[in-house]
């Protein structure tokens, strides 16, 4: 049977043993949200209910099993098994209750999303008009193919030619992209080979 504890501002925590495993689950949140971190640790099979202490550094959780006690420290979503047994003579003793299930089992698996069913073109709807080239004071700007001039810039995109970009007779490096002459076969500024 799982147990829960609750440690106030709307944090509990859920505490399950299943065979030589034990779970615990830290859940947090308020109306509409909510959040959930879980945690499988080896430890045997309970010989009692567990115990929790609220502690400086957090709460312990302390698991007795016909192997021994086990000590897991919870600080905030964080959760980790402890390597020796604490010093519990200061901590605060919290109240544990047993449950019928812990929210992880609780929740419904979630359905698979179910195929969208191809869009149909909206009745009285016209295709979209291609893009006019367009200026905002020395800029210019067109599409297909996309070219912007910019002063003595300019960028093309969509050319046939990858390792160089033609615009007015000038060439550019793809490398670099430094200014070279047509007939050039290395670039001037990098060295990178053009043809």
């Amino acid at each position: 049977m799982p147990y829960v504890c609750e440690l106030g501002t709307g944090q509990k925590i859920y505490l399950d043993n299943q065979g030589s495993q034990t779970f615990v689950t830290i859940a947090s949140g308020s109306p509409g949200q909510q959040q959930q971190a879980s945690n499988g640790f080896q430890t045997g099979t309970w010989t009692s209910p567990p115990s929790m202490y609220r502690t400086e550094n957090g709460v312990v959780l302390k698991i007795e099993t016909a192997q021994g006690e086990h000590f897991v420290q919870l600080q905030g979503s964080s959760m980790s098994v402890m390597g020796q047994t604490p010093s519990l003579g200061s901590a605060q003793q919290m109240s544990v209750q047993q449950v019928s299930s812990t929210p992880a089992s609780s929740m419904k698996p979630m359905e698979p999303m179910k195929p969208m069913e191809p869009m149909k073109p909206m009745e009285g709807m016209k295709p979209m008009e291609p893009m006019k080239p367009m200026q905002m004071g020395s800029m210019q700007m067109s599409m297909n193919p996309m070219e912007m001039r910019m002063g003595n810039m300019e960028l093309k995109m969509g050319s046939s030619s990858s390792s160089e970009s033609e615009s007015g007779g000038r060439k550019f490096c793809s490398n670099c992209g430094a200014t070279v002459k047509p007939d050039d076969r290395f670039c001037g500024s990098c060295g990178h080979q053009l043809h």
